[in-house]
């Protein structure tokens, strides 16, 4: 649904974007990540169609975001992080203003305001200069899904939400996703795009470090599942035993062991502690999570 062709994006002598290339599915969730300055808000802003590349092209459907600008924009929604709304105006009339520059009927506005996660707590006709950040946040993303664009770009959308919005909002791109919407979104918060993300890009000084889903992300860094094993003897005998058995790490513990391996090992490793004498109490497994991937990718360019 979207192609992204070697884009690149400078600013002068700085290069924001570095030749980047990436498919997105329709009906895809992909995640941008990355540092502060990395190039993920660069990269989204040129995807809409709001910064034009220095290099590269990028394509919706077919469509050239620049040379079919029209065709290409108009299969897509866009939230920024920091949304700006005439302060003498309210909650529905921005969102009639909207509906009249996007030529849709003014019922849709009722359409989406029916949603619980558009719920202004009795502040729809009052103006946005007394709305809180999160509520501006909750605007805007009611703001973006007026057109009922089959693409949704997102940058940051929870930054400035409570954690009780930030749940509603994740439960609304789930019900987004199972219609069968393309969305497209940065987020520093991990917890988020582990639950929500089918594929993660990593950037990291305007380049592409890193393209997969979480499960191939772990499996290209050997990051293998963690298990920690409780023993009522632990000892060296058993440490020499499990490593036998294909643990890849581990660490000692006053009455237990934490063992890093491969997840179809781990069943190998019990049996060889207990063959070598150790009495297992229990044992609990853990997989790396996005949060250790992404900070494995960012130790690793920061070395080269």
């Amino acid at each position: 649904m979207i192609q992204v062709n070697h884009l690149t994006k400078k600013f002068g002598e700085f290069t924001a974007v570095n030749d980047v290339s990436f498919e997105i599915k329709a009906g895809e969730t992909f995640a941008l990540l990355g540092p502060n300055g990395s190039g993920k808000t660069t990269a989204l802003k040129c995807l809409v169609g709001l910064m034009p590349p220095t290099a590269g092209e990028i394509k919706v459907d077919g469509a050239d975001v620049w040379k079919d600008a029209r065709r290409a924009k108009s299969l897509m929604s866009y939230l920024p992080q920091y949304v700006n709304f005439h302060d003498n105006l309210t909650a529905r009339e921005v969102m009639q203003f909207y509906c009249k520059l996007r030529k849709l009927p003014a019922a849709r506005i009722d359409d989406v305001m029916k949603g619980s996660h558009f719920n202004f707590n009795g502040f729809t006709d009052k103006p946005v200069s007394q709305f809180s950040g999160g509520m501006l946040q909750r605007l805007g993303l009611a703001v973006a899904s007026l057109p009922d664009a089959p693409i949704l770009l997102l940058d940051e959308p929870t930054a400035s939400l409570d954690p009780e919005r930030a749940i509603q909002f994740r439960e609304f791109l789930a019900n987004l996703k199972q219609a069968g919407k393309t969305i497209v979104f940065t987020s520093h918060v991990l917890a988020d795009v582990e639950q929500l993300a089918d594929r993660v890009a990593i950037l990291v000084g305007g380049k592409l470090v890193a393209l997969e889903s979480i499960t191939a992300l772990r499996q290209n860094l050997m990051l293998g599942s963690q298990m920690r094993v409780e023993l009522l003897n632990p000892g060296a005998s058993l440490i020499a035993a499990a490593q036998n058995a294909g643990a890849n790490q581990i660490t000692a513990q006053e009455s237990a062991l934490l063992i890093t391996s491969a997840p179809e090992a781990r069943m190998e490793i019990l049996a060889a502690i207990e063959t070598a004498g150790g009495k297992v109490v229990r044992f609990a497994t853990e997989e790396p999570s996005l949060e250790d991937i992404y900070l494995q990718y960012i130790k690793q360019e920061s070395t080269i």
